[in-house]
């Protein structure tokens, strides 16, 4: 720094929050604001500091309450998510419980590639009270703390422990956060005496910055390639991931579709790649997928990746991709992605990657035969009845099933309503069964599944599509994981719509725990009986009087009629509501069609109960199928 150079003397906190205030994206010749507010909870690590900084320049950056660490990531997730992760909130905590609480929400960020950037408070840079209060002493390194249980789970992570020291960490950080193959959780720990401490910063330091996200082609000879071996096919199948959605890339994926007559499925992540009425769309693929994807999945000679990580709910633990010649190529913006499954890698943007397919292949006039299209269709229209009839309630005045419950919901909302599931058994029955209508109408955390997720992410979405309709679809096992931040949206007046469904335990779980030998064995909620397990009565618990007193108005259901009046109410309000139903009991089926691929979850090798001996021979059969990928 020169004489000359101007300067401006401010805490760190209060620089990090103008230089926050001035960060923005750009793609396709739209410009926005980087971190669109700061979430907080304050304690003595931070409220000194950052939140001095918060009040300082309100106007300059909103702030927004909230009541758990963990939520407060879920709800900047969702937002960022919402805004095609072009746009995202950042998260203050004290030091102690408060940043530890930050790491599941961190976990789920990067495991999703969605950007969101963490500050939680630290222990004193210089050591002049020690240990403060909260603060985790390891003998064998004084430079730790429990902030060093976010590194992991980090896509960047820097201690400022000098003034000095946040250009550079600052920098770096939104260079992550904007990285289209990089992003996810960004922690920037920030020791509370440093925090407070002032320094004469460079004016350039607050300048608006505008970090362009990129869009990066194929290279010619990957593209030739691949041209090549779509055009060598005879049964090629796409499946859609995430990465068509973070590219916005929906549009040039349809038409792919349209001009090739490729059949699409899609991941939970890549759900709504395309409409559900769009002549290739043929649904779910994988473990929750449906019977028309996975048997196309099992016949293809090539898989075409776009945007998927390839996990093991998608190939079916890799027993699903069978055929003799199968082969993979991968259109993925990351390097890491696009060789999974020794696939044929073409790294590229999803959208710009597949323009120049498209272009290419019409180049040659390349389409796949009517035999085959015609299979597909007809395949898919069969799954469809199979879908109806479980929507389907003959008696509307019997307690729906699960189903019945989607299938009510399927038939009220349209293109501009979102839904938001993340664990239990409802997302297994959402990749089957319901119906996409936009883009982004169904938003499914997946990549994580992590209970709690719904509702505060309900909110972020919300704040960035304030004209939408967003429902949370939560079961009683999630909601009791984490519904604080339901008071959140009350005190902000943000309209989410809760659909709570009671049927009295790990739904899911129980139903996987049956499967493996488990006998269901501690997941219903229920009183304990003689025998020491949990299979007497339900327990007396009212989710609905809960919400109730966290100061969410409450709608009741109880037969198929109530649902559809309860709904279409909670539709039309302008304030935040919740409909609550109860359905079947957690050791009773939900009722959708059964898994249409296999899922591998090791069943123990030895025991004496028939019923694990017989889910272990049925395990050896299915693991027999597996492929390798060489």
């Amino acid at each position: 720094m020169t004489a000359q150079t101007p300067t401006t003397r401010l805490t760190v906190a209060q620089a990090l929050v103008r230089f926050l205030s001035a960060q923005y994206t750009e793609r396709d010749g739209v410009r926005q604001r980087l971190i669109g507010a700061t979430w907080g909870i304050f304690g003595h690590g931070n409220v000194a500091g950052l939140g001095q900084a918060l009040v300082e320049y309100a106007a300059e950056m909103p702030y927004h309450q909230g009541r758990n660490e963990q939520s407060m990531v879920h709800a900047a997730v969702g937002y960022a998510r919402q805004s095609n992760r072009l746009s995202t909130h950042a998260v203050t905590t004290s030091i102690g419980p408060g940043a530890t609480n930050l790491v599941t929400g961190a976990a789920l960020a990067t495991v999703n590639h969605l950007p969101v950037l963490l500050l939680p408070g630290d222990t004193f840079a210089t050591r002049v009270a020690d240990p403060v209060l909260q603060q985790l002493e390891v003998p064998y390194a004084g430079d730790v703390s429990v902030n060093d249980c976010l590194r992991p789970v980090s896509r960047y992570f820097d201690r400022v422990t000098r003034p000095e020291a946040l250009i550079p960490a600052a920098l770096q950080a939104v260079r992550v956060l904007t990285d289209p193959v990089e992003t996810g959780a960004v922690t920037l720990a920030l020791p509370q005496d440093v925090q407070a401490e002032a320094y004469d910063w460079p004016e350039e330091f607050f300048a608006e910055r505008t970090w362009a996200v990129r869009r990066p082609g194929a290279d010619p000879a990957e593209l030739a390639e691949a041209v090549r071996a779509i055009r060598a096919s005879e049964r090629p199948l796409v499946i859609a991931g995430g990465g068509v959605h973070h590219s916005r890339a929906e549009e040039a994926l349809a038409e792919f579709a349209s001009v090739t007559g490729i059949p699409v499925a899609s991941t939970q992540a890549g759900k709504g790649s395309l409409r559900h009425d769009h002549p290739q769309d043929v649904g779910g693929v994988g473990h929750t997928g449906t019977a028309t994807a996975n048997e196309l999945a099992r016949q293809a000679d090539l898989v075409i990746g776009v945007g998927t990580r390839y996990t093991d709910f998608t190939t079916a633990s890799n027993t699903l991709f069978t055929g003799d010649e199968v082969r993979f190529l991968n259109l993925n913006i990351a390097p890491f992605d696009g060789h999974k499954l020794a696939g044929q890698p073409l790294i590229a943007d999803a959208r710009s990657g597949l323009t120049e397919l498209t272009e290419a292949l019409q180049l040659h006039g390349h389409r796949v035969t009517e035999t085959y299209t015609g299979e597909y269709a007809l395949d898919k229209e069969r799954w469809e009845q199979r879908v109806d009839a479980c929507y389907e309630a003959e008696e509307p005045d019997i307690r729906p099933t699960q189903p019945q419950v989607l299938g009510a919901l399927d038939a009220l909302v349209d293109e501009s309503d979102v839904i938001i599931n993340a664990a239990g058994s409802l997302p297994g029955d959402l990749h089957k069964m319901w119906r996409a209508r936009s883009r982004d109408q169904y938003h499914l955390e997946y990549g994580y599944s992590c209970m709690g997720y719904e509702i505060p992410a309900a909110i972020g979405v919300k704040m960035a599509a304030p004209e939408r309709n967003v429902w949370a679809l939560v079961g009683d096992g999630t909601y009791l994981m984490m519904p604080t931040e339901i008071v959140t949206a009350v005190q902000e007046g943000i309209a989410i719509k809760i659909l709570l469904v009671q049927n009295h335990g790990y739904a899911s779980i129980g139903g996987l725990s049956e499967s493996v030998g488990g006998e269901r064995f501690a997941t219903a909620y229920r009183y304990r009986s003689d025998d020491g397990t949990y299979t007497g009565a339900p327990l007396p618990v009212d989710l609905a009087a809960n919400v109730a007193s966290l100061g969410m108005r409450v709608l009741r259901a109880k037969t198929v009629r109530d649902l559809r009046a309860a709904l279409a109410e909670a539709r039309s309000a302008d304030t935040p509501t919740c409909v609550y139903v109860e359905t079947e009991t957690a050791d009773t089926v939900s009722g959708p069609p059964p898994a249409q691929a296999w899922w591998d979850v090791p069943v123990a090798e030895t025991a004496t109960r028939p019923s694990a001996v017989k889910a272990r021979e049925l395990y050896e059969r299915h693991v027999s199928t597996r492929r390798r990928p060489l």
